[in-house]
């Protein structure tokens, strides 16, 4: 395995590593067999990291040793693995050491001197070949210091980027540690909040139980045991345990229960450490800014930007000057031109480029030196927070070792305050067991009850098939001889059904629902549901609240439900049949009190069966609202009811007091014909008064005999009131309505009576008018009768009122032969005075009777209000299913209108989406088909004009015609691109062979313009200086009387022309030119001084100033001037077209 320093211009090719203390990079050459331990070795000879302090981290998963690479899937994915020391993770390890930075300095150059350097030009004779040769060392020179300058700014330069992104990578070490610190507190904090949730549940329970610990001991001493149950060790419930066990167990359990308390406060208190370092850690900002460093090196690339165009106008002055020397060489440039254009580069190197260079240099020193700060200080900062991870990450781990012993514990607390939950659960189970024997007892009742029901019903049909068999007989038998149906088998008849029931629940305890608050308060129930107290005080009683309760149910268990159905499925095929003994009310009070049983073991079982664990604290406040509506929701129907109940009692109460008025007035009828009677003469009237005797005791005798028959007609209407009243539940003018017309019927009803029964009470003795209790009694059955069986009863009043009138007669008959076998007087007296004593004591029977009827009527009352209610319950269920009903048929229908459109509305789309497919199949044929532009046009326009005579025939939707229509329209325009599309090629054409013309004719026009242009340098160049004479301009010098050439100057006179230009310029020439035109190249000042006598005529040894400084210049006078005037020597350079003189 090799590895190399990451590049950043390169993309990486293998695994990457970095190191998190100082931010170096790492790519290590590598497979996905080599392991994850060969990795750490090389990484050990690479950063000097020892292999047990190496910690890999990648993401939140950490690199183990014994795992290959491919195992991690580091490949290929561009995923960065973080290398972090762990020695240096310790509290007390070193502060990291300044960081180190090797770049290049600028290196000083030698200035260059012909020795070290030397040039072909050096020893020329003409000083501006030579200046060239000095220029071309020089601009060598400023190229190669400039460059060092470049080196050194450019590698201080990449130090910087290389330092930002060591930070950068700093910064994602970081961030990928607070990442793996965050994942393992996250999960830690999960199993953290729901121990502690679980714990807060269970200290508030078991506290709970400690707190009330003596009360729950007080609460079941004070519960004692039914009768039945007491023995000599079982008074109470607290005999079902043992107190002083219990009483040691519960200090055992206090004691526990603190301290466990005060270790999980320990423990909550080394969270909050934890979590508080988390959220400094988490909001903890790096102090140095990388984006305002990446910023600053952005702006500092301006520098460097600056130093590489210097370089490249050195580098091109360099080639320049080469250039030149070459040229000059070779005499196609003149060396004054060239030395002149020089000069002024020379200029621009010394005092702008080699400044500017120097000022960069400077500026990215400066930056630099900001790096390694910022640098220091990221090192600083990784330094130190690595330290807090590593010392949260130890926390962390603490905490996690910790939490499974304190779930242990918290489970063996449990186990601890077993049995003082257990001793709370005492009171519910024996509420329940209670309730439990009342549900059996009632389930019994109710079983035996539908078992007579349903013998009855059978026995029924038995008498409707012997009947229908009968009438078959009677009728076939005219035709078919009895002897043939005989044979036939139809003479049987269907024998009997014998319901038999096993005696079963013989043991049971003997209480009923009224006894289970007695002996099993609510006060033992642990939840504080309460149910309506006026529930089993009467028999109806619960009906009342039956609904209310019905809505506080929460679940109910599969048994309660199908034995429920089952019983209510029964009842309701035999709603029709009354049993003596076991009437239908009888069997729904049965079933009510079973229910009522089960939902009082329904709410007991609430308390031991929800534990404190069973809700959180938000799903047990969801739950505390939701009963604490439906609660509200129950009371609101409970008052209603009530409402409800109050009118149908105010109804009841008048038709009371009609019936109590209509009696006074039948007794007082009945007390004035008697006193009408005992007005007659007994003498010549005996046999009357005997006949009156016999009638009123034959009278009494079927009154008080056949009482039932007689009376039963006469029986209140309530049941048909109460019929009417009972949709006036709903509805208060509904229940006014009924209330009148039920008071008129009533009031018709009883005047038809009263006239009846004044027909034939009125020869008979006055006696109290008694009510039979089965007068009075609530027919069950007339709650669901309707107009037919309410004519039915009115024609059985009538008959049965018509019977004693047929029998008045026959009993007048009776009375008048009586009387004839009486003799005397004292006889019929006797006799009078004994039926008068015997019809006493049946008055006085019958009033008893009365009162009997009246206290049965009351009781019957409640049960027929009782039953009203469910009868109403009733009607409002069918009335919300036939609502349901409705609506779900509604709905049906609406939805299969709706699939109907829906499967049009498809039909129609597909149609047209079949149509639109061919269509534009048609036309992708039509695009693909080769030929190029021109096929494509041709087969659009034949796709187009095969549309339009096809869309005339044919009956489409709007969506293919507007596809149509488009199709035609994209083929207009396509015709119409193709024309100018062929008119723009033709264009271009033209195009182009003008703008040939004008390229040629520019061309032309260009060549003039560059001529001109050179022509006009020329003219500048060659303008001959009359005024002042400067280096680079043209002087004349004319041939004077001397033979000197001196110089045409307006301003200054003695400028001669030196012996070397007059040697040039004369060298090619057969004679000696009047005047010479050239180039100033050098003017030298000099003075007149008489000549030595030992040196002779020196007067051709003069040169240029600084080459003759070996002789002294006071004592050449080669022109003859006065001595000490001044007078110039120029040096000129021939043009490159010299003017020609003509020979003197």
């Amino acid at each position: 395995m090799s590895c190399i320093e990451t590049v950043e211009s390169r993309p990486p090719a293998g695994l990457i590593v970095h190191v998190a203390e100082n931010g170096h990079s790492f790519e290590l050459n590598c497979t996905e067999e080599d392991s994850v331990d060969a990795v750490q070795r090389c990484l050990e000879t690479l950063c000097q990291i020892q292999f047990n302090d190496q910690l890999l981290l990648c993401g939140d998963m950490k690199l183990e040793s014994h795992r290959p690479l491919s195992f991690y899937k580091l490949l290929g994915n561009g995923r960065d693995v973080f290398l972090y020391n762990r020695a240096r993770l310790i509290p007390d390890c070193p502060l990291p050491s300044p960081e180190e930075i090797n770049f290049l300095e600028p290196t000083e150059l030698p200035s260059p001197s012909s020795l070290q350097d030397p040039h072909p030009l050096d020893d020329a004779v003409d000083p501006a070949l030579k200046a060239l040769s000095s220029y071309e060392r020089q601009f060598r020179y400023h190229f190669q210091r400039g460059h060092a300058i470049y080196v050194s700014t450019q590698s201080k330069f990449e130090a910087c980027k290389r330092l930002l992104r060591q930070q950068k990578v700093q910064e994602r070490a970081f961030e990928t540690a607070r990442g793996n610190m965050d994942h393992y507190y996250r999960m830690i904090n999960q199993t953290y909040v729901e121990f502690m949730k679980h714990f807060s549940r269970q200290h508030r329970h078991h506290s709970d139980l400690l707190l009330n610990f003596d009360k729950d001991i007080e609460k079941l001493r004070s519960i004692k045991l039914h009768p039945a149950l007491q023995t000599g060790s079982l008074r109470c419930l607290l005999d079902f345990i043992c107190e002083d066990n219990l009483r040691k167990l519960a200090s055992n359990c206090a004691v526990s229960h603190r301290q466990f308390q005060v270790k999980v406060s320990h423990l909550k208190g080394m969270y909050n450490d934890l979590a508080q370092g988390v959220d400094r850690l988490f909001s903890m900002k790096a102090p140095v800014g990388i984006r305002d460093v990446e910023l600053m090196i952005k702006e500092y690339q301006q520098y460097l930007d600056e130093q590489t165009s210097i370089m490249q106008s050195l580098s091109k002055d360099v080639n320049t000057v080469k250039k030149l020397v070459d040229d000059c060489v070779s005499s196609q440039v003149s060396a004054s031109d060239a030395v002149s254009a020089l000069g002024r580069m020379y200029n621009v190197h010394e005092k702008n480029h080699l400044p500017r260079m120097h000022a960069c240099h400077r500026e990215n020193k400066k930056l630099l030196d900001f790096c390694k700060i910022k640098k220091d200080e990221m090192n600083l900062f990784v330094h130190r927070n690595m330290q807090t991870v590593a010392h949260l990450q130890s926390c962390t781990r603490d905490i996690r070792m910790q939490l499974p012993a304190f779930k242990e514990a918290m489970t063996r607390q449990d186990g601890s305050f077993a049995d003082l939950r257990l001793l709370r659960r005492i009171g519910p189970a024996y509420r329940v067991c209670l309730a439990e024997v009342v549900r059996r007892k009632a389930s019994m009742k109710l079983y035996m009850g539908q078992a007579g029901q349903m013998a009855e019903k059978l026995a029924r049909k038995r008498e409707d098939e012997v009947r229908r068999r009968e009438e078959f007989l009677k009728v076939q038998s005219v035709c078919i001889p009895r002897d043939i149906l005989a044979s036939m088998g139809l003479f049987d008849s269907p024998s009997q059904c014998d319901v038999n029931i096993t005696p079963f629940d013989t043991n049971l305890l003997d209480i009923d629902i009224t006894d289970i608050d007695r002996y099993a308060p609510e006060s033992l129930v642990g939840l504080s549901v309460k149910v309506d107290k006026p529930i089993s005080s009467t028999k109806g009683s619960f009906s009342g609240s039956y609904g209310s309760c019905n809505s506080l149910e929460v679940e109910e268990s599969p048994s309660t439900i199908d034995g429920k159905d089952a019983h209510e499925e029964l009842f309701d095929e035999s709603e029709s049949i009354e049993i003596a003994g076991t009437s239908k009310l009888e069997v729904e009070n049965a079933r009510l009190k079973a229910e009522l049983a089960s939902a009082l073991a329904l709410v007991c079982s609430y308390g031991t069966d929800i534990d404190y664990d069973t809700f959180d604290d938000s799903k047990l406040d969801s739950i505390l609202k939701e009963n604490a509506e439906r609660t509200a929701e129950a009371l609101r129907l409970k008052d209603e009811y009530c409402k409800h109940f109050q009118d149908m009692l105010k109804v009841k109460q008048m038709q009371c007091i009609t019936y109590e008025k209509r009696i006074q007035e039948l007794e007082q009828r009945l007390s004035d014909q008697y006193m009408q009677q005992q007005k007659i003469s007994s003498g010549g009237k005996e046999v009357s008064v005997s006949a009156l005797s016999a009638l009123k005791t034959e009278d009494c005798k079927s009154e008080v005999c056949g009482d039932a028959e007689v009376h039963a007609p006469y029986v209140p209407p309530e049941p048909m009131d109460e019929v009417s009243s009972s949709p006036a539940a709903l509805d208060p003018k509904e229940e006014h309505s009924t209330v009148e017309m039920s008071g008129k019927d009533q009031e018709g009803l009883d005047e038809s009576m009263t006239d009846l029964l004044g027909i034939h009470l009125q020869p008979v003795e006055p006696v109290p008018n008694s009510l039979d209790a089965s007068m009075l009694e609530p027919q069950r059955d007339e709650q669901h009768i309707d107009c037919g069986s309410g004519k039915e009863k009115e024609k059985r009043v009538i008959e049965t009122v018509q019977d004693p009138l047929n029998t008045i007669p026959c009993r007048t008959n009776t009375a008048l032969e009586s009387g004839l076998l009486l003799k005397n007087k004292e006889d019929l007296v006797v006799v009078l005075e004994s039926a008068l004593s015997d019809k006493s004591n049946e008055c006085d029977e019958t009033q008893s009777k009365l009162e009997a009827a009246m206290e049965e009527i009351v009781s019957l009352r409640r049960e027929l209000e009782a039953s009203i209610k469910l009868l109403d319950e009733s009607q409002l269920n069918c009335a919300h299913l036939e609502n349901c009903l409705h609506e779900a048929r509604e709905e049906a229908h609406t939805n299969l209108c709706a699939a109907d459109r829906k499967a049009s509305e498809y039909r129609a789309l597909r149609a047209s989406a079949i149509k639109i497919r061919g269509l534009f199949e048609r036309l992708r044929t039509c695009v693909s088909a080769p030929g190029g532009v021109a096929g494509f046009t041709e087969s659009l326009r034949s796709l187009a004009l095969s549309l339009g005579s096809s869309s005339a025939n044919d009956n489409e939707d709007e969506s293919a015609a507007e596809i149509r229509a488009c199709i035609r329209i994209l083929a207009d325009k396509v015709s119409i691109l193709s024309r100018q599309r062929a008119e723009l090629l033709e264009r271009c054409s033209r195009f182009d062979a003008a703008q040939g013309l004008l390229s040629k004719e520019l061309e032309g026009k260009n060549e003039l313009v560059k001529t001109l242009y050179n022509k006009k340098k020329q003219v500048n160049k060659e303008r001959v200086a009359f005024l002042n004479f400067e280096v680079h301009e043209l002087a004349a010098f004319v041939l004077n009387s001397a033979g000197h050439y001196e110089a045409i100057n307006r301003n200054r006179p003695n400028y001669y022309l030196s012996d070397e230009s007059v040697a040039l310029f004369i060298e090619h020439l057969p004679y000696r030119p009047t005047f010479i035109i050239g180039q100033i190249v050098h003017i030298e000042h000099k003075f007149a001084k008489p000549p030595t006598p030992e040196l002779g005529d020196q007067s051709d040894l003069l040169s240029s100033k600084g080459e003759g400084s070996g002789l002294p210049e006071s004592f050449f006078n080669p022109y003859g001037l006065p001595l000490g005037s001044e007078y110039y020597v120029v040096t000129v350079a021939m043009l490159p077209e010299p003017i020609q003189s003509s020979p003197p």
